[in-house]
């Protein structure tokens, strides 16, 4: 009897993740632009169905006629079986045994390229591509191979593919029902460099006859020509213009989070702002850019949870972040007023997150994948050795749903406390902020302590790792719970609860009772808004 194998994630989806791609966001780092010497990517994989959790699956090997199972990730809808390879490798998340990290995000592009009857979605490529491809430039030929073979069923996609020498960026998209397989580019980034994307195609004109630095499909050009998308000299094709044609939504709800990441790191990049807000498409940004100096593990971590602070589009400075100064604006989007229509902004950190990581391919180093559930920007990353046996509790798929809550789940604990947050933002988040920077900061030092140890005991090492990350995992989990717990106490009604030396100031009847009990009431620019909108009705007459 023929053996069936299935990858993990497809099991994703009895709950289903519809729309998980829609709105993510992905910074590549090479080695040359980091402080470590480590290739990084990070990605959020923003959905409103989506349920954080970190996926394994293990490594094995299999016998001539055995099958995969493939289910669409977003949906956990059954595509096909494709034939299962001899052996495949260990992956947990987006990273596998060898450091090879892919990451993505959904372009959309050309509606009528979609090809519905393809055997391969988006997520399959990236997992099973982690199950096969030790580097970047295999697991390039591995997608192609897939979606040529099987047939591609999803929308345009982004990936970042990065090894412990190399980060690239692919860019694909189908050829509609009546042409099986994808047309794609994909460009290596210069090392020393940093790149991003965020759900538009970015790879405009490339060099035709650089192998070491560009690969493309043969047709990607022709095929162009022949839909009526192109009609210029081959070295003026561009695939984003040709297959995903930018408008003002792709830039000021997708390229501004390139930006976004770009101004943190270079200088120069200001001169790009009217193109990030959607308001000039000739003024084109980089793929790629140098940074101003190399680029820390803990930087990464932060530009994930940017909210455009300091530029034009700050989320917390407008009348829509209330007395608080709350960086999110709920969905939908769009909006129209007076036949005039608005757009909320769409920054980096977003309340919809399922999880998030920063992956780091280490040279002669195991990678490490920074895991996180919920809003980077009120959730702490935490360190997976990609060499890891089990993965923790706390993440496990298993470990509620969407539609269960689960007192022992990472996602739920991560969740409460931002709920909390987006409610006094600059009270409560700003505390919450504090608590991450200072566990991220030690988990960095442990990292770099535990790395020697490893060095010292290689026969020992996954064994060590494994119980490193699921301790600390565990550990992590026990903290937000009891920051929960503070939190409430601290912040309850609109009053904010004085301490000293640690402690919750009481008025001395030994009851419990609090004293100095502070209330900071609302921002100075809310009072003022408040004043022009309903001044008259609510003057005190003296």
């Amino acid at each position: 009897m023929k053996k069936l194998t299935k990858i993990f994630v497809a099991a994703l989806l009895s709950l289903g993740a519809v729309g998980a791609a829609d709105a993510c966001t992905n910074f590549i780092v090479t080695k040359g632009a980091s402080t470590d010497g480590s290739a990084m990517v990070s990605y959020a994989a923003d959905s409103h169905q989506l349920y954080g959790a970190l996926y394994f699956t293990p490594g094995g090997k299999f016998k001539a006629g055995d099958m995969l199972r493939v289910d669409e990730w977003d949906s956990g809808k059954y595509l096909g079986m494709i034939p299962q390879i001899a052996q495949t490798y260990t992956t947990i998340g987006n990273m596998n045994e060898h450091s090879l990290i892919i990451g993505e995000t959904t372009f959309g592009g050309r509606p009528e390229l979609e090809d519905p009857n393809g055997k391969i979605d988006y997520g399959s490529l990236i997992y099973i591509t982690l199950q096969r491809a030790k580097t970047a430039r295999e697991a390039i030929a591995c997608i192609v191979d897939l979606a040529n073979t099987h047939g591609y069923m999803s929308s345009g996609e982004s990936f970042s593919i990065v090894d412990q020498n190399e980060a690239w960026i692919m860019e694909l998209i189908g050829k509609g029902p009546e042409n099986k397989g994808i047309v794609w580019v994909a460009r290596r980034i210069p090392d020393g460099c940093v790149s991003a994307h965020a759900n538009q195609a970015r790879i405009t004109t490339f060099p035709l006859n650089d192998p070491e630095n560009c690969l493309y499909a043969e047709d990607v050009i022709s095929f162009a020509r022949e839909k009526g998308y192109f009609s210029g000299k081959d070295e003026e094709f561009s695939f984003t213009d040709a297959y995903a044609p930018l408008d003002f939504g792709a830039m000021r709800g997708c390229e501004a989070r390139v930006w976004a990441f770009f101004r943190t790191v270079a200088e120069g990049m200001d001169q790009y702002e009217d193109y990030a807000m959607g308001h000039n498409k000739a003024n084109r940004m980089p793929l790629w850019v140098t940074p101003t100096k190399k680029v820390s593990p803990k930087v990464v971590f932060d530009c994930m949870r940017d909210h455009y602070e300091g530029t034009k589009m700050d989320m917390t400075q407008d009348l829509g972040a209330g007395g608080h100064g709350c960086p999110y604006r709920w969905r939908p989007m769009y909006f129209e007023v007076d036949g005039v229509e608005y757009c909320n902004e769409r920054a980096t950190a977003t309340q919809q997150t399922g999880f998030w990581f920063v992956a780091q391919a280490r040279p002669e180093k195991q990678g490490i994948i920074w895991f996180g559930t919920d809003d980077a920007a009120t959730s702490p990353l935490t360190p997976i050795y990609a060499n890891s046996t089990e993965i923790p509790w706390c993440f496990s798929i298993e470990n509620g749903s969407m539609l269960k809550y689960s007192d022992e789940s990472m996602f739920w604990i991560t969740n409460r406390i931002a709920q909390f947050a987006y409610l006094r933002y600059d009270l409560i988040g700003a505390r919450v902020r504090e608590e991450i920077d200072a566990w991220e900061n030690q988990m960095l030092k442990e990292v770099e302590e535990l790395d020697a140890q490893l060095a010292q005991s290689p026969k020992k090492a996954a064994k060590v790792a494994t119980e490193f990350s699921v301790t600390t995992a565990q550990k992590l989990f026990n903290k937000w719970a009891s920051l929960d717990k503070y939190l409430m106490i601290k912040y309850i009604d609109g009053n904010v609860k004085s301490e000293e030396n640690g402690k919750f100031i009481e008025n001395g009847n030994g009851k419990d009772i609090p004293a100095k009990i502070q209330q900071p009431g609302y921002s100075e620019a809310w009072k003022r808004m408040v004043a022009e909108d309903n001044g008259e009705i609510l003057k005190v007459v003296k």
